[in-house]
Parts: structure tokens; sequence; C-alpha cells
């Protein structure tokens, strides 16, 4: 008999703090910015990131303050889950929320934390930190992400 994954054994309520932190796959998708059209409410990704993000590691490099230095940082949790819809198909909390298996590239399957970016699934080498872009232009860095 083969044992389930801690991560399909574990409802997403009953999870711990450390369990919950470690299904983030490290693609960094959720640390684009995103502009919203104000008269139909649909959100636009950009190829611009957020200024804590690491582009290489594609980590935060302020965690735990990073609510303090980004203002709408948006703590993604066991109650917000399912109601980001800006969240790409393949985010590994979308997808155990949704009771699907993990991707094979993701690092509590594989071992392996670089193997995400070796796939192709994370930002690494796609993105723009807003540190080097003017507010009036971020428009312009306006992209469709492929899941």
């Amino acid at each position: 008999m083969k044992l389930q994954p801690w991560w399909e054994a574990v409802s997403l309520t009953d999870m711990s703090d450390s369990q919950w932190e470690s299904l983030c796959d490290g693609c960094a998708k959720c640390c684009l910015v995103k502009l919203e059209d104000y008269d139909s409410a649909d959100i636009y990704h950009t190829n611009v990131s957020c200024q804590l993000l690491d582009t290489e590691s594609c980590r935060c490099s302020d965690y735990p303050g990073r609510h303090k230095v980004v203002d709408d940082c948006i703590k993604l949790d066991r109650n917000n889950i399912n109601t980001l819809a800006w969240l790409p198909k393949s985010c590994s909390y979308r997808l155990v929320a949704a009771g699907q298996p993990l991707p094979e590239w993701h690092y509590l399957r594989s071992g392996d934390r670089e193997m995400i970016h070796s796939y192709g699934a994370s930002l690494r080498g796609k993105v723009v930190s807003e540190l080097e872009v003017r507010e009036e232009d971020i428009e312009d860095h306006i992209i469709k992400w492929i899941d």
C-alpha cells in the first residue's frame, strides 16, 4: 500500500503554518504587479515584479516584513486562496485546494528547489523589478502568462 503524501492527506485547514508555507512552489507569479481595469474589473498581469522579489531565486527578499514595505502585498491564506482569481492555474496552493496533484517539478515531489526553474515554470529570467520601471510605463509591460 502506497502512502499518500502529506499535502494530499491533510486538509488545508488542518495544515500547520510550516506545512502551508512549504506548499509554495516558488514560481513568484503572485509577486507580479497587476493592473485592474476599473470599468471591467479585469486584471492584467505585467512582467514587472514587486520591488522585494529576488528575481534570481524567485523568493521575497523580506518575507517577514513584506507587508510593512509593500502596502498592497496580499497574504495568501486558507481563507482567501479560492477567491484570488488572478493566481495562476498552476499555483500549488490552488492545486491542493482543488484536490489536484502537485506538478512533478514541485520540490515536495522532486526534492529539488531548482527544478521549477529548469522547467520554466517560474519567473526567473522573465521579469524586471518595479524599481526599474517608471510607474507611468507599467501599462507597457502588460503580458499574457501561459499557465
